[in-house]
């Protein structure tokens, strides 16, 4: 009996925090998924490779934007949390350097994404369209960013949470009624996305201002301190952000139709069904395991592992051997990628594995210059090997390529995790 009720006292806890998790945050990020998958049943092949595209080099866009200022807010105030005018200050001074990156990085993105756009042949207004759309689109996911830290900050959830939802279901919900009206077009479908982050990004910014009730004013000082926090992870970040959209960017830049555009983006929305689960990481299974006293470390790593593999080896064979429950999500146009299908999520549940153990080993200390700088070079490594010996042009060998760097990656961290269990955990001051 007493174990029972050790078990019970154990596990009620936890569940109340997944159960809070899925119906706040992961609300949100169901209604996004709807959307895309959505969007994948109802527009064209053609016009939903330029909603893939574009969506896909925005996402690379926003992370190179933040890479100078990202997660830089909260060790920086550190304890000072109610010192509001210094947050204020802090907030000022990272949007001067976000202005700055953004007159630099914005129009030199804008070049790349017509670059890489232009054997698509959809004409010079179209590409010029996009190019529009895409930076006033990275421009307020970068206020969304910077402003929704301050929400976090002063742990005002409630309103963090509940712009993501409106913004989420109201888009979603619109995107419903033009679709039973016959009206959705590409452009309503960018539209609604537009206004979704438009509407968080001013969200944010007005809780932010009553939240901290002051004016910041950007200091040089506090500029310099941010730029040297975020200077150790900006070469990370920006190999990520890269990586995170290679195999989009790849079949755009060898592809030789739209269509094959259109096969990546729909796959990827399938990879989405992943996103709650690795929204969690951070959110529950790191100050899990970071809790953990060092008896239990072990035998509690392992089981996570397993029951992860388990899971997700299940999802994979599931995907190879069922493939019509998947193609049905992604609807008719895309009833040819039977094979694609259990490749992507194959690829998909290896990354999430390598990010799973990433996760633990960053809560335990298990962090270790070479672990990022192997982790690096062996993708690098792979992907260089298929560019010389396959050819890329295909769906299939640019889906093969990302399973080739998602074992790479989850080699590293599994030889991370073993290093950090033989070592001990890296020495802070």
């Amino acid at each position: 009996m007493s174990h029972l009720t050790s078990a019970k006292n154990f596990l009620l806890p936890k569940l109340r925090q997944i159960l809070n998790f899925f119906a706040r945050q992961g609300l949100a990020i169901a209604g996004n998924m709807l959307y895309g998958l959505l969007c994948v049943r109802l527009l064209p092949v053609p016009e939903y490779a330029k909603f893939a595209v574009l969506f896909g080099f925005m996402g690379t866009l926003t992370i190179l934007l933040d890479a100078a200022t990202m997660s830089t807010l909260a060790p920086l105030v550190g304890e000072e949390i109610g010192n509001l005018p210094l947050i204020a200050d802090y907030i000022a001074s990272a949007r001067q350097i976000a202005l700055r990156m953004f007159l630099v990085v914005g129009p030199a993105a804008g070049i790349c994404f017509l670059f890489l756009v232009r054997k698509q042949h959809w004409g010079a207004v179209t590409n010029s369209e996009m190019v529009i759309v895409l930076l006033i689109i990275a421009w307020f996911a970068r206020v969304s960013s910077s402003y929704g830290s301050v929400l976090l900050l002063r742990r005002d959830r409630n309103q963090y949470y509940r712009a993501q939802i409106i913004g989420s279901l109201g888009s979603l919900s619109l995107l419903i009624i033009l679709a039973l009206c016959h009206a959705l077009t590409i452009y309503a479908a960018i539209g609604l996305n537009m206004l979704q982050i438009i509407f968080i990004a001013v969200s944010y910014f007005r809780r932010a201002r009553q939240l901290l009730g002051i004016k910041g004013q950007p200091n040089p000082k506090f500029e310099k301190a941010i730029i040297r926090l975020a200077m150790p992870n900006i070469p990370g970040t920006i190999f990520y952000a890269i990586q995170g959209q290679v195999t989009l960017l790849l079949i755009t830049l060898f592809g030789h139709s739209s269509s094959s555009i259109a096969d990546v983006g729909a796959l990827n929305r399938l990879g989405q069904i992943f996103s709650i689960f690795v929204q969690m990481n951070p959110i529950l299974v790191e100050p899990f395991f970071a809790r953990l006293p060092v008896h239990r470390l072990k035998k509690a790593y392992l089981a996570a592992i397993a029951i992860t593999v388990a899971l997700l080896a299940c999802f994979s064979a599931a995907a190879f051997r069922f493939p019509e429950i998947f193609l049905w999500i992604l609807g008719p146009h895309y009833s040819q990628l039977r094979v694609e299908v259990g490749l992507v999520i194959l690829a998909t549940s290896i990354n999430f594995l390598a990010g799973f153990l990433f996760i633990i080993h960053t809560s335990r200390r298990f962090v270790f210059w070479w672990s990022n700088l192997l982790n690096i070079l062996i993708i690098l490594l792979v992907q260089a090997g298929f560019l010389w010996k396959s050819d890329l042009s295909t769906v299939q060998n640019v889906l093969k390529m990302t399973i080739g760097t998602a074992l790479s990656s989850l080699l590293v961290n599994s030889a991370t995790g073993a290093y950090g269990f033989w070592r001990g955990p890296r020495k802070v001051d």
